[in-house]
């Protein structure tokens, strides 16, 4: 099931997304953006998704909508969970959001350094559109329009 995120959700989302990108930290010369952002914030502004199984987070996904996409801002699976189609669940569902508002496309980020995702990514149907450093990050641009 995925749902709206909830205040009383932000502690577990706030593990989850560590949890999930502590493998890249050794990685990185600085923790992954999503370690550092404003859940709270997030999940007020209703940007901020959670999907269960059996009771419990197992993944969260941030959405931003802007005038002519959908950001994928974040999606973060629990160490626990992954490898199990939740990933897939989370990036399906900003498909069917991006399409419930209108909006053409999908874009997301990620970083170079997080390989794993590009093979991911591309098997969902999403093309590299550029590669460029953005906040101290080297972030790999994708879009899946449609």
């Amino acid at each position: 099931m995925i749902r709206l995120a909830e205040p009383e959700d932000v502690p577990t989302i706030e593990t989850l997304v560590c949890e999930a990108f502590a493998l890249y930290l050794p990685r990185m010369d600085r923790p992954p953006g999503p370690m550092l952002d404003d859940y709270a914030a997030h999940v007020a502004a209703g940007r901020a998704s959670v999907l269960t199984r059996h009771g419990r987070i197992a993944g969260v996904l941030i959405l931003a909508p802007e005038d002519d996409h959908l950001l994928l801002d974040t999606v973060a699976v629990s160490p626990r969970f992954q490898g199990k189609g939740i990933g897939r669940a989370l990036v399906a569902h900003a498909e069917t959001e991006a399409r419930r508002l209108g909006l053409p496309e999908v874009r997301l980020y990620t970083n170079e350094v997080m390989t794993e995702n590009l093979p991911l990514y591309r098997h969902l149907g999403f093309v590299e559109t550029h590669r460029a450093a953005e906040n101290g990050y080297r972030r790999v641009f994708m879009t899946k329009r449609l």
